[in-house]
């Protein structure tokens, strides 16, 4: 069974291998417009792609999954980590 909501806290924090961006993008399709998701990342959707392995079709698709149906919350300002 599946959880009604999936968290993924720091998404860009460290990069994925190919295989390790093919399977998150598994993931994220099995869930598109099936369960709700909580992503974070303290990159802009620009630059995923240097996370995912460079692989900006697979990363395009991921995001186009991802920003369907989606409420984007941009916080701005300095960082409380490096206060």
């Amino acid at each position: 069974m599946a959880p009604k909501l999936l968290i993924i806290d720091e998404i860009g924090y460290l990069p994925f291998s190919l295989e390790e961006a093919k399977l998150f993008f598994q993931v994220i399709a099995k869930r598109y417009e099936r369960s709700a998701m909580i992503l974070d990342s303290n990159l802009p959707f620009g630059q995923w792609d240097q996370t995912f392995a460079r692989d900006a079709a697979l990363t395009s698709a991921m995001l186009d999954r991802i920003l369907h149906h989606s409420h984007v919350v941009q916080i701005k300002g300095e960082s409380y980590r490096l206060k």
